[in-house]
């Protein structure tokens, strides 16, 4: 990949290296931008038809034995006659394959199937080579299959952009740009208490460390930069301008572009949370049983709220924008009268921006929306929130209120607040914002130093649970947002998971089973998996057949019929055979599951391999818990995941290993 990013690079249009970098990770815009191609496998199966004169039955009957759609359309392609006088078409360019994928998701409408069907075709008649086809589709199919996640693809642009470096950068003799001195002297004055130089620069800068070293440095800096503009576009816009060395300023994060969350690692005791903190000053927050929301104001007023896998959500929640706003504005009604009682008309000198009188112009704040009951005044479980609709013309109408419970702020008045500590991030959101009756409210916390007694921490999570909550959020004070990744800074510890696998799993429907007796008419078990990046495959770990309501199996089943595999088990599921289901659907939900433990296995294949040669780690009596909307398939739990709670299981931990276990006890 790094090859043919540098070929790219030096040969190449910035045109080029854009569109390669989008199908290799097989997307077509920002997640945040929200674009879909809504192309199922019955629109392909006609356009492979159409494209290569084949009968549409004898496409189905190939999927059914292949089971997998590009191969069909190889095959298809591999068998057509051409008249060897004809022109042979132009070939596919990267810009034109982008470009008709983006076309196919800007097509909406009554007749927007024969539309996608007419570009495909183009596409496909426009192959010079089979194995074009073969991409094309699993590209369509948002399935490429070429063993590359997201990460693999930065790290080859980062290692590209180090040994080629673009013709379009400028830099000055030292390898830096010009305009230097007068940034960091602003950097200086900008009252930032974390001042010390960015590790991963001053890395890119040593001239000491290996070539090993020094790409993973460049590496570093691209990872940093996509967790904090996760665009594509303007990553690439930055990269061909200025150095590695200096793209983290000439791509900052900004209102408007939700930043990837910081996440909490999972606890399984008190006792290890305060082992892991180790005599450190740190807060305990309510953990709110509701969906995360970052919420946007961009200096033009623009307000927009996203979900975690940063999906805008301004239309599922309306009001929330507008909640903030009051809180702003409550901050400000504060402030003017104990200037007055205090009779203070000294300015604002604590480097955050003077007092104006106006609210805030732009701001990002780390939220969780939680579903609220106004007249009884109380939180509602996440179960409630669930129900709430897509899309809503009012808050003050929808059936389900929320209220605005906020822990974080990450960007004010101009400026990213990602490198700040938290100590200073919360002082300057209970600054600029106010608490609002019904619907702005901070999250409920408790500072501590960590000195070996648990009785605080006991009490305190006691009165979350009963709050409503999950449990608490264990957060060092001193330290930085770090986006996208899950630190040891933030810890979870949820009163469910103190005697059970540490944390809850994110997995993915595979297949089900026809339900009998009471269940029948509706799927009575479910096959699930946890996701593997590398391999780009869904890994069997459980059957699950407890925790659903008759109401859950009748909507579950509804709609997962609706995507139902006509050619049999995908090939990016890894599933022993004795498992197999009734019914294959697409990889298309994410269910929360709680388990009693992990063991391995000899059939199920989470982790397949990386504990043992030929097992796998499966579930032990699973229960369902939600559908997790806000989440994509491939954010489900991976197998590096299941394989380190496997390994943090009290039980493995004292013995060196976990009981092998029958694979028919997973709760059926």
């Amino acid at each position: 990949m790094t090859k043919f990013f540098r070929r790219i690079i030096k040969f190449g249009t910035p045109a080029d290296l854009n569109s390669a970098v989008y199908l290799a990770s097989n997307t077509v815009a920002p997640a945040y931008e929200c674009v879909e191609l809504g192309i199922g496998d019955t629109l392909l199966i006609k356009a492979i038809s159409e494209a290569y004169g084949s009968n549409k039955a004898t496409v189905k009957d190939s999927v059914q034995k292949l089971g997998d759609l590009g191969l069909v359309a190889r095959s298809c392609k591999s068998k057509q006659r051409t008249l060897g006088f004809a022109a042979k078409p132009k070939p596919l360019t990267l810009v034109r394959v982008i470009g008709a994928f983006r076309e196919i998701a800007a097509i909406s409408g009554s007749s927007s199937g024969k539309w996608k069907v007419d570009i495909i075709k183009k596409l496909l008649v426009g192959v010079q080579d089979s194995t074009e086809t073969k991409f094309i589709i699993r590209g369509l199919q948002g399935k490429l299959r070429i063993g590359l996640a997201q990460s693999t693809v930065l790290v080859a642009l980062a290692h590209a952009l180090t040994m080629t470096i673009p013709s379009t950068v400028q830099v000055d003799d030292d390898g830096n740009d010009d305009n230097n001195d007068e940034e960091e002297e602003e950097e200086k004055d900008d009252g930032d208490d974390n001042s010390n130089e960015d590790p991963i620069v001053k890395a890119m800068m040593d001239e000491s460390l290996t070539v090993e070293k020094t790409l993973e440095a460049h590496a570093n800096m691209i990872r940093k930069v996509y967790s904090e503009v996760p665009s594509y576009d303007a990553l690439l816009d930055a990269a061909l301008k200025v150095p590695l060395v200096k793209l983290n300023e000439a791509c900052q994060f900004q209102p408007g572009i939700p930043v990837e969350p910081m996440l909490a690692k999972p606890t399984k005791s008190i006792q290890e949370v305060l082992k892991r903190l180790n005599g450190q000053e740190f807060t305990c927050e309510y953990k709110y049983d509701g969906e995360r929301a970052q919420i946007h104001k961009t200096p033009d007023g623009t307000l927009k709220v996203f979900s975690r896998n940063l999906l805008e959500t301004s239309n599922k929640y309306p009001e929330v924008s507008n909640y903030v706003q009051e809180a702003a504005e409550a901050a400000i009604a504060n402030q003017k009268e104990e200037k007055k009682e205090k009779k203070d008309d000294d300015d604002d000198d604590d480097g955050d921006g003077e007092f104006t009188g106006r609210p805030v112009d732009s701001y990002v704040l780390d939220t969780e929306v939680v579903a609220f009951d106004r007249v009884k005044g109380h939180l509602v479980p996440f179960q409630i929130l669930s129900t709430r609709k897509k899309t809503q013309e009012s808050g003050e109408s929808a059936t389900v209120q929320v209220i605005v419970q906020a822990f974080d702020l990450m960007y004010l008045n101009g400026k990213s607040l990602l490198c700040k500590s938290f100590k200073e991030r919360r002082r300057l959101l209970h600054k600029h914002f106010a608490p609002v009756e019904g619907k702005f409210q901070f999250a409920k916390s408790l500072d501590a130093v960590e000195d070996g007694d648990t009785i605080e921490l006991e009490n305190f999570l006691d009165a979350a649970v009963k709050g409503q909550c999950e449990g608490l959020m264990v957060k060092t004070i001193v330290d930085i947002y770090e986006p996208s990744r899950r630190s040891l800074n933030w810890l979870k510890l949820k009163k469910d998971y103190l005697d059970g696998c540490g944390d809850s799993f994110d997995l993915v429907p595979l297949g089900a089973y026809f339900g009998r007796g009471k269940r029948t008419g509706v799927y009575g078990a479910y096959l699930l998996g946890c996701y593997d990046e590398e391999t780009e495959e869904f890994q069997s770990v459980c059957k699950i057949g407890t925790g659903f309501s008759d109401e859950d199996l009748k909507s579950l089943s509804a709609s997962l019929n609706e995507h139902k595999l006509e050619g049999g088990k995908s090939s990016s599921y890894n599933v022993a055979k004795s498992l197999e289901p009734d019914v294959w659907f697409d990889s298309v939900q994410v269910w929360e599951i709680k388990a009693a433990d992990l063991s391995k296995s000899s059939t199920h294949r989470g982790a397949l391999g990386k504990l043992e040669e030929g097992r796998g780690i499966g579930l032990r009596f699973p229960r369902f818990e939600r559908i997790r909307e806000d989440k994509k398939p491939s954010q489900a739990t991976n197998s590096d995941q299941v394989l380190e709670m496997y390994y943090n299981q009290d039980s493995v931990k004292g013995q060196g290993g976990g009981d092998d276990y029958d694979d028919d006890d997973d709760g059926i």
